[in-house]
């Protein structure tokens, strides 16, 4: 049996592994580029993951908390949108959220019918420890990559999205800095 070099370790192959068709190195650094994504995206939320689990709370609850901090009196409409998961989904996790005092839910002032949506001070607290390990790991990964990171990343990030989803994104992250 052979062995393959896997993230610097050894490990057994398969022992009827297939020949496979020999992958051009372009292709291979793409492939490692998707790599590097999914293992980037696992450590980067596994600090959030470990306070969740002190509630019991799971990622889609992290996603709310997050983009209902960074907007406050979102509607439940507005929300769906930018998450792209079920109503029934939302209101599970929205639910538990306002039964637990993370988020209060107030009528719309010109629309009765909308539900808007603000942190609680329990939940600002919780979307600032939930943010600050991903902002420090964000901080020194662009710091060790040097001048222009910054820049390249959101360029990249921008480009992996659908074309016709950019505009919404520039404009949901788009915050006045002072």
């Amino acid at each position: 049996m052979t062995s393959v070099k896997t993230l610097g370790k050894e490990r057994p192959s398969a022992p009827a592994e297939r020949p496979k068709a020999a992958a051009t190195e372009a292709e291979e650094r793409l492939t490692e580029a998707i790599e590097l994504l999914f293992f980037g995206y696992r450590d980067f939320i596994s600090d959030p993951d470990a306070i969740l689990t002190e509630f019991e709370f799971g990622r889609a609850h992290h996603r709310v908390v997050h983009f209902v901090g960074r907007n406050p009196g979102i509607t439940v409409a507005e929300l769906l949108d930018i998450l792209r998961i079920t109503k029934q989904s939302l209101a599970r996790v929205l639910r538990q959220l306002i039964e637990r005092g993370f988020i209060e839910q107030k009528t719309g002032e010109k629309d009765r019918r909308q539900r808007r949506l603000y942190l609680t001070d329990a939940g600002a607290e919780l979307l600032r420890r939930l943010v600050a390990p991903q902002r420090d790991r964000v901080r020194k990964a662009l710091a060790a990559a040097g001048p222009g990171a910054e820049t390249a990343w959101r360029s990249v990030m921008f480009a992996l999205l659908n074309e016709e989803n950019r505009p919404e994104v520039e404009h949901l992250i788009a915050k006045d800095v002072k």
